[in-house]
C-alpha cells in the first residue's frame, strides 16, 4: 500500500476541511494496491478493447460539440455580427483558443506524477472547469439582439472558462490515456479516435451551416451552442467510463518552488527535447493567422453564412483525414515525421490564402489548416510522452505545452495588429514562420523514439 506517499500531494496542511473534502472526493485518502509493472500490463491488455471504445464515443461527442463552437469559423463570424470592429474580440478568441488549452498544463504536472489514477481529476474537477461553461456560452445568443456588448463579454467568458479548464485537466487527461494505453498502441488509437471524431465534427460543422441558413440570428446560434453544450456532457459520461490502472507513485514530494527549479535543468539536459521545443514554439507561433482566415474571407469577397459554415466542414474533413494517416504513420515511423508534414502544410495553408485570387481557394485553406491541426494533436501531444522517462512524463508534458501555450496566446495579438495594417502581410509571415519550423523538425529534431527501446509500458531500456 502507499497511502502516506498521496497526503502530501496538495498540501502539508491535513486539518484544512476543505481540502480533506477534496482529497476525499479525488479518492486521494484511499489505500491503493502496490501494483507492479507486469500486474499494470496485463490490466492494460485486459481493458484495452473497453477503453478504446469509450474514449472513442467520449472524443466523438466532444469533437461534435466544440465544432460547432470553432474559433476559427462559428465564433468570429458571430462576434461580425455583434460589432463593426470585430478584431479586438476576434483576437481574443485566437488568443484563448491557441493559448489557453496548453497554458495551465505545466502548473498541473506536479500533482499529476504523485498521483495513483487521474482518472478522479478528469472527472470531478473536469465537470466544473470544462463542461459547465459552455452552459455559459448558449446564453450569449439570448441576449445578444439587446445587448450586443454583454453578449460578447458573455461569449468570451464561457469560451475563456471552458478553455483554460480544458487545459487545466489536459495533462491529467493525458497522462490517464498514456497511462491506459501501451506505448506501441497509442498512435493507432489517437489516430482512429480523432478520425471518428472528425467524422462527428464534420457532422457537427455541416449541422451549423444548416442551421446558419435556415434559422434567422441569433436564434440559430442560440440552438448551435445549446446542441455543443448537450455534447460536452455527453463526452464526460463516456469519459468517467474508462478503466485506469493504479500506479505507485515513486516520485518524491516537492515544493512548487522545487518543481519549477527543474525545468531548466531538463532543458538543459535533454538537448533533443530543448531542439524540438524550439520547433514546435515556432508552429505555435505561426498561428497568429488562423484566427483572422474567416474575417480576412468576409471582408474580402463578402460570403454568405453558409459558407463559413462549409469552411468549417473542410477544415474537419482534413483534420479527420489527418488523424487516420498520421496515427497509423506514427505507430511505424514515430511522430516526428508526421509533425514535420503537419509543419509544411501549415505553412502551405498561409501561402495560399496570401495569393488567393478567389474565395474557391479558401475551401484549400481551411482543408489544409484542419490536416495541420490533425498533425500537431496526433503527433504533437503523442510525441512528448516518449521524451524523457515514464516518471517525467507529467513534468515534459506539461513544460512542453505550456510553453507552446505562452507563445500561442502572445501570437494572435500580433496577428491583431498585422491584420489592422494588411491581411497579406500576416499571411505571409504566418507562412514564413511555419515554414521555418518545418525545416527546423527536418533538419534538427531527431526522432525520440529511436533513441531507446520501449517496455510495452513505455519504460526505456537504453540501447547504448
Amino acid at each position: 500500500m502507499f497511502k502516506q506517499q498521496t497526503e502530501t500531494i496538495l498540501t502539508p496542511k491535513r486539518n484544512n476541511r476543505m481540502v480533506q473534502a477534496l482529497k476525499k472526493s479525488l479518492q486521494l485518502d484511499r489505500e491503493y494496491p502496490a501494483h507492479d509493472e507486469a500486474t499494470i500490463a496485463a490490466e492494460v491488455a485486459h481493458n484495452y478493447r473497453w477503453n478504446f471504445v469509450v474514449n472513442i464515443l467520449d472524443n466523438a461527442a466532444f469533437k461534435f460539440g466544440v465544432s460547432l463552437t470553432s474559433a476559427s469559423t462559428i465564433l468570429p463570424l458571430f462576434i461580425s455580427k455583434l460589432t463593426s470592429n470585430p478584431l479586438l474580440p476576434v483576437g481574443i478568441i485566437g488568443v484563448i483558443a491557441q493559448g489557453g488549452w496548453f497554458l495551465p498544463q505545466v502548473f498541473a504536472a506536479r500533482v499529476a506524477e504523485r498521483l495513483p489514477q487521474q482518472k478522479p481529476v478528469v472527472i470531478k474537477i473536469g465537470l466544473f472547469a470544462e463542461r459547465l461553461p459552455y452552459w455559459v456560452i448558449a446564453v450569449s445568443p439570448l441576449v445578444a439582439l439587446h445587448n450586443p456588448t454583454l453578449a460578447i463579454i458573455l461569449l468570451l467568458l464561457g469560451y475563456t472558462w471552458h478553455t483554460l479548464g480544458s487545459g487545466s485537466m489536459a495533462t491529467f487527461w493525458q497522462e490517464m490515456i498514456a497511462r491506459s494505453f501501451s506505448t506501441q498502441q497509442r498512435g493507432r488509437f489517437f489516430g482512429i479516435m480523432n478520425f471518428l471524431g472528425g467524422f462527428c465534427g464534420a457532422l457537427g460543422a455541416g449541422l451549423s451551416a444548416s442551421l446558419l441558413e435556415g434559422i434567422p440570428f441569433p436564434t440559430n446560434f442560440f440552438y448551435i451552442f445549446l446542441i455543443a453544450a448537450i455534447s460536452l456532457m455527453i463526452s464526460w459520461y463516456f469519459v468517467s467510463l474508462n478503466r485506469e490502472p493504479i500506479y505507485p507513485v515513486t516520485a518524491p514530494h516537492q515544493t512548487q518552488q522545487a518543481f519549477f527549479k527543474k525545468l531548466p535543468q531538463i532543458l538543459r539536459a535533454d538537448r533533443n527535447f530543448r531542439q524540438f521545443l524550439i520547433a514546435r514554439l515556432l508552429l505555435g507561433f505561426s498561428g497568429m493567422g488562423s484566427s483572422f482566415l474567416t474575417v480576412a474571407a468576409l471582408e474580402r469577397w463578402q460570403i454568405s453564412d453558409s459558407t463559413v459554415g462549409i469552411y468549417t466542414t473542410a477544415m474537419l474533413v482534413g483534420e479527420t483525414a489527418a488523424h487516420l494517416i498520421f496515427g497509423f504513420m506514427a505507430d511505424r515511423f514515430g511522430h516526428k515525421r508526421s509533425l514535420t508534414i503537419g509543419a509544411l502544410i501549415t505553412a502551405l495553408s498561409y501561402f495560399i490564402t496570401w495569393l488567393a485570387p478567389t474565395p474557391n481557394w479558401q475551401f484549400l485553406v481551411f482543408f489544409f489548416q484542419g490536416a495541420s491541426l490533425g498533425a500537431v494533436i496526433t503527433a504533437g501531444i503523442m510525441i512528448i510522452m516518449e521524451f524523457g522517462t515514464p516518471q517525467q512524463r507529467p513534468t515534459y508534458i506539461g513544460l512542453a505545452n505550456t510553453s507552446v501555450g505562452i507563445i500561442a496566446m502572445a501570437a494572435p495579438l500580433l496577428g491583431a495588429l498585422l491584420a489592422n495594417i494588411s491581411y497579406n502581410i500576416l499571411f505571409a509571415v504566418s507562412g514564413s514562420i511555419s515554414f521555418t519550423s518545418f525545416a527546423l523538425l527536418w533538419l534538427w529534431v531527431k526522432e525520440p523514439r529511436g533513441t531507446h527501446a520501449l517496455t510495452p509500458q513505455g519504460n526505456r531500456i537504453s540501447t547504448n
